[in-house]
């Protein structure tokens, strides 16, 4: 039987969610978004039903509103559409209200980002372990799925930690997260995602595992540059963030994992002015006229909508995963990347890359968890799960994965994991004890820097 879909968030990566499920809608029952303000959910389903995707008359799309903080109303919410899956891509303020809901009704549970509480900056290590993990026992308890961090980064860059430990390397010491979007939106200054979160995440300190040993820094204090596929050579500035919190904990002797974003001068001549001022203040401040207010949520509110940035958006983002260990007794060192392209994503479903590369992958882990080879009866993260049929999955929804790689030529060469115009046969030799990966295409070689 078909399962029915609650996607809970009708932001910009709510809104991918929502288009994706249509557009594979004979894949689901129905599919309901939900959201604070009905006018928006509203508002994305007349955008797909102007797109007129094939599919989405398979499935019975549906508009709810609801307060994602109200525990009670979202189990109504999850018992009145018969919710299977729920997919949280609301605020991480709201993530435990959610969980509980599905504990109570028996809804499988997805998210892309780990819980925050709006008091706290810089929660102690590791984050998931503050929430969720406080709740895995539950799940396991009940043969109930939850799938943490199930975005992009954290996400598919987990799933590419684990393919590279399983079909790339015999041990993994070292994860360097890439992040960057070489892409230009028109506007003065705007985040790309919810710009309470972003802007939380970019002023926190930047936690890492290094050498074996959990160290903390000032925010944008240690840079590095890295020489991205298509997009070039960036700098890169270190970052607190959420798959370090998970990595560093499920990947076996790993010592070293660091997750580095891309900044331009800008941008960060922007956020210093807002702290300097006390913008980006999380706490309520009484202005001249008696009001208390949060100085943060003012300038989001002065922000654009990070929806709206999509029609004009140009360039493309690149996230990959750089992988280093041993195999066969030799360092060997890969790197696992996408590349989404803006105009391309607005083309599919109305969408600026960075919404897309977020909103894409919760869709194909719901798809796996109602076939069968995700639906885990646990709680789990990314890292934990086959990244086989996810990635694949992935290539068909829109977002391939390349792999680059060493020859013993001393050339870097670089393949589109699981192109079914190659047969399995040219798939890289399986690790031991592992299943074969698939198929890979090669693409183009370079050589070392």
């Amino acid at each position: 039987m078909k399962k029915n879909i609650l996607i809970v968030g009708a932001g910009a990566v709510g809104t991918v969610v929502a288009h994706k499920c249509a557009q594979n809608g004979d894949r689901f029952g129905a599919v309901c978004l939900s959201s604070k303000s009905l006018r928006k959910c509203e508002a994305v389903l007349r955008s797909i039903e102007r797109r007129g995707y094939p599919r989405a008359r398979a499935c019975r799309l549906v508009a709810r509103e609801v307060d994602a903080r109200d525990t009670r109303a979202l189990i109504q919410l999850i018992v009145e559409t018969q919710a299977d899956i729920v997919i949280n891509v609301c605020t991480a303020f709201v993530n435990m209200s959610v969980i509980e809901a599905c504990l109570a009704t028996g809804a499988a549970y997805l998210d892309t980002a780990v819980h925050e509480d709006p008091a706290v900056l810089n929660a102690p290590y590791p984050w998931y372990a503050n929430f969720e993990w406080k709740r895995r026992e539950d799940f396991a308890r009940r043969g109930l799925t939850a799938i943490l961090g199930v975005g992009f980064d954290p996400g598919v860059v987990n799933a590419y930690c684990a393919y590279a430990q399983r079909y790339e390397l015999d041990t993994v010491t070292s994860i360097d997260i890439m992040d960057v979007n070489d892409g230009s939106h028109g506007r003065f200054f705007s985040t790309n995602f919810d710009p309470e979160i972003n802007l939380r995440e970019v002023i926190e300190d930047a936690g890492c595992l290094e050498d074996g040993e959990w160290r903390t820094y000032p925010h944008h204090s240690r840079t590095t540059t890295f020489d991205f596929p298509e997009v070039g050579r960036k700098k890169l500035y270190l970052m607190g963030h959420d798959e370090v919190h998970s990595l560093s904990v499920n990947v076996p002797d790993v010592k070293t994992v660091r997750f580095w974003m891309g900044f331009d001068d800008h941008y960060l001549n922007c956020l210093n002015v807002f702290e300097q001022v006390g913008l980006l203040n999380h706490r309520e401040v009484t202005t001249a006229s008696g009001q208390a207010v949060v100085p943060l949520h003012v300038l989001k509110a002065c922000l654009p909508n990070p929806a709206s940035l999509a029609a004009t958006y140009t360039g493309k983002t690149c996230i990959g995963a750089l992988v280093s260990g041993k195999r066969d007794g030799e360092d060997r060192e890969v790197f696992l990347y996408n590349v989404c392209d803006h105009e391309a994503a607005y083309a599919d479903v109305g969408s600026q890359a960075i919404a897309f590369t977020a909103g894409v992958p919760p869709v194909a882990a719901a798809l796996l968890v109602a076939s069968g080879p995700w639906d885990c009866e646990t709680m789990a993260n990314v890292e934990e799960l086959d990244p086989v049929p996810f990635l694949k999955l992935l290539k068909e929804l829109g977002l391939p994965t390349i792999l680059r790689r060493p020859t013993t030529a001393g050339f870097d060469e670089e393949l589109v994991l699981f192109d079914d115009a190659v047969p399995p046969s040219d798939a890289p030799s399986r690790r031991p004890g592992i299943d074969a990966p698939g198929s890979l295409s090669p693409r183009k070689t370079s050589a070392h820097p």
